[in-house]
């Protein structure tokens, strides 16, 4: 099937946060504002980065080096911060309220609480053969609030596992 022709834009997307459970946990996130973004997105599988080296000015060689850490960035609206029964973004981010048990994609690794993300941008509906997807695999999550019309959380991570896009 030809690549789609249909340029896709911010209604299109969903995003899930998911655990590191067997089954995992997931949370389907209410009120994007449809800004994802994903930075670093490398030729190198594994993202490393590429160092140049010059003598006297005239480039000589290019090398890859050390690995760069690809990043991820949303927003959305807040009408819960937190609960200790319901469900909220931060919660799940924060591994708090309903999502203390939650597991870590990464607990081989360490003891940081990484998540999965997967973003969701539809196809089919528009005439292509699959919707489209980038699931982003060991996301180490922040959060920032802001107070506002309305009030926005936005989570930045940092992705420490594979980018597949698909």
């Amino acid at each position: 099937m030809p690549a789609s022709v249909i340029p896709k834009h911010f209604t299109d997307g969903s995003v899930t946060f998911k655990d590191g459970t067997g089954t995992p946990v997931t949370l389907s996130v209410p009120f994007t504002m449809g800004d994802c973004s994903i930075s670093g997105l490398a030729q190198d599988a594994l993202g490393r980065a590429t160092n140049a080296y010059e003598t006297r000015g005239v480039l000589v060689g290019l090398r890859r080096g050390a690995r760069e850490y690809p990043t991820f960035s949303m927003s959305l609206m807040v009408p819960d911060v937190s609960d200790g029964t319901n469900v909220t973004p931060l919660d799940f981010i924060r591994k708090k309220g309903a999502y203390t048990s939650n597991v870590s994609t990464t607990t081989a690794l360490g003891d940081v609480y990484t998540i999965d993300i997967v973003l969701t941008i539809e196809g089919t509906d528009l005439g292509d053969a699959a919707d489209h997807t980038f699931t982003l695999e060991d996301v180490d999550c922040r959060a920032d609030f802001a107070e506002g019309e309305p009030n926005t959380l936005t989570i930045n991570g940092t992705i420490y596992g594979t980018i597949t896009p698909a």
